[in-house]
């Protein structure tokens, strides 16, 4: 009887952890590129996830700071999903990442295109000509630009946090992180758990 509510218990637990799962990761910041401008470094930002390799990222909190050697744990979300630090700001979130995409392919200077995306959010913190003339591209852009052109973009928004409090907020490309499955997708493993968990119980009870 011992081992019949042991193991029942086991599959139990697992599947409680399956419902609690959330789409959060460890972010540790390795450094800035060097890139700045306005003596402020910009893009890109070099962080370890989950302690894997280098990967660079983009800020678009400019009220919140970091400092190197850093960690805190970050939500892990699509660019457009309405997760984000600046809540469902979905237009300036897809005029940023239109920037984004821009200075990764390089045809956007990386530390204009850095300050333009923190203009989105953070509304008057520069009167650049140049920054400005992005930010009024990239919104014009963003009305009629399909979301399927930000496929690969996501946001680590750091837990608890908000505009001005905490680490900031980055935008990533494939950082190859596991999301939260899909509600339906969910409901699909926790049943076959629960399944599971009854078989399990049955089983040990006949022997």
């Amino acid at each position: 009887m011992f081992r019949s509510r042991l193991l029942f218990s086991l599959v139990v637990v697992l599947f409680l952890s399956v419902l609690s799962f959330g789409n959060t990761v460890n972010l540790t910041f390795l450094g800035p590129s060097g890139n700045n401008l306005g003596g402020f470094y910009t893009y890109p930002y070099y962080f370890s996830i989950n302690g894997g390799k280098p990967t660079g990222m983009m800020c678009d909190s400019f009220a919140n700071h970091i400092s190197q050697g850093e960690s805190w744990t970050a939500s892990v979300s699509g660019l457009l999903q309405g997760k984000g630090l600046f809540g469902k700001d979905d237009m300036d979130y897809k005029a940023a990442g239109l920037i984004f995409l821009g200075v990764m392919h390089g045809s956007i200077n990386a530390s204009v295109g850095n300050w333009a995306v923190w203009n989105l959010f953070t509304k008057g913190i520069t009167s650049d000509s140049s920054v400005l003339a992005l930010d009024s591209w990239a919104l014009n852009t963003a009305k009629h630009a399909p979301s399927s052109s930000l496929k690969g973009l996501v946001l680590y928004t750091p837990v608890n946090g908000r505009p001005g409090y905490g680490p900031q907020e980055f935008i990533g490309y494939n950082c190859h992180v596991l999301l939260t499955p899909e509600p339906g997708t969910l409901m699909l493993l926790s049943t076959g758990l629960l399944g599971l968990a009854g078989a399990v119980r049955r089983k040990l009870l006949q022997s």
